[in-house]
């Protein structure tokens, strides 16, 4: 993602750039002081991002809400669709409160500052590069939104809605924030080179193994893996993919924060990857059990999406279509035979396909960012290969751990206080009627 320092003055007004522009027209344009094109908004740029926020907001309401909600048994159907929709409300405020400024104003090598708390500073005339502040924090805003809603598969049908509130607050500040800065905000990561232009690292690895620590802390369903928890709607875990699939061109190409070229090659490399993906899932499937299923190139689909983003800025289209094909095999074989083997309940697979395929892209972004192999060139500091791989793994080890170890506190921190997880009993009635008091069917 590109990185723009917020800055707005007096000469940004529209009042002063008409004013210049009548300047010129008399042939008084030296008369003028000079204006970087970093510091004048672009019309162009800025309708674009508008553009790409929407789309990103749309990936998580309703996208990975139906996504989820179709996956579940029919009487949790309800309570996944409210807890997507509760993130988007409560994360929304946290980043306007806190999170926007602990991410990007000026701060040390792990946490940013305080500058822009409550956002402060952030006015209708203040710009982030080519485009105004709000748009720039509104469309990171919709990044803070959609991470701590993809860790609600791990341990869907069964946490109080309450504790998954607190632990999403907690989480978005502990870990979203310092790990985003790291990489965006001016933070280590960026001082080491590492390349994640939309967030292989920051949202996926990061939420990946959340999910993971949830699922081992709370403990599986009832009845896992003995019972049968089919899902209840697959139509609808096709429509929220689509919708992820379509958002997903906000999230990626949206992460250039401008309308130009590179925007344009890392559409058409998330188109490639997604495509790869969910072939190579499809067949996967279709070798080991006989039959491809509607569910598994869904998955396939998410999982490529994942795996690009990390290298949407910096893969050519050869490098993405491998990157896809690579993340859907090993994505396949996570969600099946290596969650079987290690016994963790991972509800929906948030480990197998956000960390291991953000684990994915982000490594093979350190290879297909060769200009040898179609890419568009290393990151700061590194001039082969090697070199890169190792700057992706240290970003990877780094999440790994520290969002690990991080949200294993939170959440016994959680459990403390309010409990993790419903009774028995309500978990036997369904989360929709337990803990709402609504039914998503009325048969």
């Amino acid at each position: 993602m590109k990185t723009h320092t917020a800055a707005g003055t007096a000469a940004d007004s529209p009042t002063v750039r008409t004013r210049t522009a009548l300047l010129g027209a008399v042939g008084l344009l030296a008369l003028s002081a000079p204006v970087s094109a970093e510091d004048t908004l672009s019309a162009g740029d800025t309708a674009w991002m508008i553009t790409a926020t929407a789309l990103v907001l749309m990936m998580t309401i309703p996208g990975l809400a139906l996504f989820y909600g179709g996956m579940v048994r029919s009487k949790n159907v309800l309570s996944v669709l409210m807890q997507c929709f509760a993130i988007t409300g409560l994360a929304s405020i946290l980043w306007a409160v806190a999170g926007y400024s602990l991410t990007f104003t000026e701060g040390n090598a792990i946490i940013g500052g305080l500058d822009k708390l409550f956002l402060s500073g952030v006015t209708v005339d203040s710009l982030s590069g080519t485009i105004p502040e709000t748009v720039f924090m509104t469309f990171q805003m919709t990044f803070a939104v959609i991470t701590p809603a993809l860790i609600v598969g791990a341990f869907a049908e069964r946490m109080k809605f309450s504790a998954m509130l607190l632990f999403t607050a907690l989480w978005l500040l502990v870990c979203y924030a310092p790990v985003a800065h790291w990489v965006w905000g001016g933070g280590w990561l960026s001082g080491w080179g590492v390349l994640d232009f939309a967030g292989g690292t920051v949202v996926h690895i990061n939420a990946g193994i959340a999910g993971l620590a949830a699922a081992i802390v709370l403990g599986p369903r009832k009845g896992y893996p003995q019972t049968q928890m089919p899902p209840n709607n697959l139509g609808y875990t096709l429509i929220g993919a689509s919708l992820l699939w379509v958002g997903w061109f906000g999230f990626n190409a949206g992460s250039e924060l401008a309308a130009d070229g590179v925007a344009g090659m890392a559409m058409a490399v998330t188109q490639l990857a997604t495509a790869a993906a969910a072939l190579a899932w499809m067949f996967c499937e279709w070798s080991s059990h006989g039959k491809p299923s509607v569910l598994g190139i869904a998955s396939g689909a998410v999982a490529g999406l994942v795996a690009i983003t990390p290298a949407s800025g910096t893969a050519g289209p050869m490098g993405a279509i491998v990157i896809g094909a690579a993340s859907g095999v090993v994505c396949f074989f996570a969600s099946t035979r290596m969650k079987r083997a290690m016994g963790y309940d991972d509800s929906l697979d948030v480990f197998g396909i956000h960390a291991v395929g953000g684990i994915v892209g982000a490594i093979l972004t350190g290879v297909f960012c060769a200009p040898a192999l179609g890419g568009s060139g290393f990151g700061d500091g590194h001039a082969g290969i090697g070199s890169q791989v190792f700057a992706q793994f240290v970003g990877v080890a780094a999440t790994l751990i520290y969002t690990f170890v991080a949200s294993f506190v939170l959440l016994k921190i959680v459990d403390g206080f309010v409990g993790l997880r419903v009774a028995p009993e309500q978990e036997e009635e369904g989360l929709d009627i337990a803990l709402h008091n609504e039914r998503g069917y009325i048969l």
